[in-house]
């Protein structure tokens, strides 16, 4: 009951946080948060691609994008390079500002620093909770932000981010992808990203 309370803290903190982002979507005729939407659609999607997910895991995935607004990223340079650097300053303010949420809420710190190892995407190749992580946000980005992202740009340049997004998936995940509900225009961008 004590670490049920603990969980919804910490989960409670990470959402107040995200509330303060500026940057508003509408979900159900209501302008939210944005980062504060994303979190909850990371949450949800978690649970039902790993019901069994430990706690850790959870609050990572809780948090993953937690104050992402406050790092803009015209402060880098608009180049590859500018953007692998906002991503990688992007994750380790995202661990910052988790650990010493995590330490308020009563959190030892072998649970704060596998948080922090999944923010910041460690061991990637070789461990599944990265691997976990890493397929919830890929079939979060596909299930709601691949067919505004597709309205931007040119198919060449969906299918090569398609393309990339599937090769960062495990064979779970890619199955998984068939039950969202996408569109007939990115299930064919799909089907060209795998086959083409």
């Amino acid at each position: 009951m004590q670490e049920e309370a603990r969980f919804k803290r910490a989960r409670d903190a990470f959402d107040q946080y995200n509330s303060k982002d500026p940057n508003q979507e509408i979900e159900n005729g209501q302008p939210v948060p944005k980062e504060l939407l994303y979190a909850q659609r990371m949450t949800e999607r978690l649970l039902i691609f790993y019901p069994e997910s430990p706690e850790y895991l959870q609050l990572a995935a809780r948090s993953q994008h937690i104050g992402r607004w406050e790092i803009a990223r015209a402060s880098y340079p608009m180049d590859k390079k500018g953007y692998f650097q906002w991503r990688n300053k992007l994750k380790e303010h995202h661990a910052f500002i988790v650990e010493p949420i995590l330490k308020n809420c009563g959190y030892d710190e072998l649970t704060i620093e596998k948080v922090k190892a999944l923010l910041l995407k460690k061991d990637l190749a070789t461990n599944s909770d990265t691997q976990t992580l890493e397929d919830v946000v890929c079939l979060v980005f596909l299930e709601f932000y691949i067919e505004e992202f597709a309205m931007k740009y040119e198919d060449d340049k969906v299918i090569d981010i398609l393309r990339k997004t599937i090769k960062k998936m495990s064979a779970k995940a890619i199955q998984e992808v068939a039950e969202l509900p996408l569109s007939d225009k990115i299930k064919s961008l799909i089907d060209a990203a795998v086959n083409g």
